[in-house]
């Protein structure tokens, strides 16, 4: 009987997997511009409801082993309470762009997941002397709660979306500038012999230790790039706060706007800042020693064009405010006085070599 009884839940619990295989195969189309929309305040919702149903199959098993119907049971109405917040889920995306849907599937993907561990391991502990098994229900119950309750943290909107994926990138920025600001110049305490031994027995310790002193040795022309790229990646970073305050001010505009040319533009701003975000660490990347004076020419004339296509595309969603233009003038003018550097030490480089070139 106990092997038979095994046998029938884990039937019962294929097709219940089949099912919401099925449903999510199903809903990884775009939804029709016909299905009715449905706020993310449904979605949170039947995910409480989600929540209350794991509550009960942890219960089942706070004390003696539960019988077959009573998992059964259980069972079927988790996987419908499950398949009904993947169809809500599916209904919230109408109008999202490629972002908002993102971060929805990735919240609806930790449910599904979590939910499929708790329902096998329910099954898997029926019947079985493991005390470990069993043990193990709680926290895989407290696995679906976590999902269920980030779920109210999901953007709701593309702007939210977009908001927050700007705002990632605005951290990555600060930890390239952070980068820079540890740049130190070359010692200038060259009679100091005790310094000199210290040195060479470094150089014979671990390549961590070697990492440890990548870029305290710039020379003053380098140091003078170094503080004026600095420059550049924090007016960068003004002009993206900027930018996402600008956009978060269009909030109200999203539930009545066109979503054919709104969504596009949010999509489109949230790219060109990626690509800012990019030559930033570009930037970065260029001013250890020996400087790529051409990468970072390259990289600062990629970020000029990249904010002049935010502030024209911007304009079109009538977001653009003074302290964003502000910023902008901001950073062209630290763009400037960095290119202007750049050339100069291009010009200073390149002189000896045709000095070299007129004598041969």
């Amino acid at each position: 009987m106990g092997k038979a009884a095994k046998e029938q839940l884990n039937r019962a619990l294929s097709e219940h997997l089949n099912t919401i295989y099925e449903t999510l195969e199903a809903l990884c189309q775009t939804p029709s511009s016909s299905l009715e929309k449905v706020s993310w305040k449904e979605v949170i919702q039947m995910g409480e409801q989600l929540y209350k149903q794991a509550t009960m199959v942890g219960m089942l098993w706070t004390g003696e082993a539960p019988e077959v119907k009573a998992l059964e049971e259980n069972m079927a109405s988790y996987f419908n309470t499950l398949q009904g917040l993947l169809l809500l889920s599916h209904s919230s995306t109408v109008g999202g762009g490629p972002t908002l849907c993102s971060c929805i599937h990735a919240s609806i993907k930790q449910v599904v997941d979590s939910s499929f561990m708790l329902m096998k391991e329910s099954v898997s502990s029926y019947g079985s002397n493991n005390k470990n098994q069993k043990l193990s229900i709680p926290q895989l119950v407290g696995t679906v709660w976590e999902a269920c309750s980030a779920l109210k943290k999901t953007p709701a909107t593309n702007i939210t979306a977009i908001g927050r994926a700007m705002t990632q990138l605005a951290v990555s920025m600060k930890d390239v500038l952070r980068e820079m600001n540890e740049l130190k110049p070359a010692s200038s305490d060259v009679g100091d012999e005790s310094s000199v031994q210290d040195s060479a027995e470094g150089d014979q310790d671990s390549n961590d230790s070697f990492a440890g002193d990548l870029g305290n040795d710039l020379s003053p022309e380098e140091m003078e790039i170094a503080r004026l790229t600095t420059d550049v990646v924090s007016a960068t970073l003004v002009v993206i706060k900027e930018l996402i305050r600008s956009i978060t001010s269009l909030l109200k505009q999203e539930s009545t706007a066109d979503t054919a040319t709104f969504v596009p533009s949010l999509e489109t701003l949230l790219k060109l800042s990626q690509e800012i975000g990019l030559q930033i660490d570009e930037l970065g990347a260029s001013l250890y020693p020996p400087q790529e004076i051409s990468s970072l020419k390259t990289a600062i004339e990629k970020i000029s064009c990249a904010t002049d296509e935010i502030l024209v595309e911007l304009e079109k969603l009538k977001g653009c405010s003074e302290d964003f233009v502000k910023a902008c003038h901001g950073l062209r003018s630290s763009l400037k006085q960095l290119e202007a550097e750049l050339d100069h030490s291009d010009a200073t480089d390149t002189m000896p070599k045709i000095e070299n070139l007129a004598i041969a």
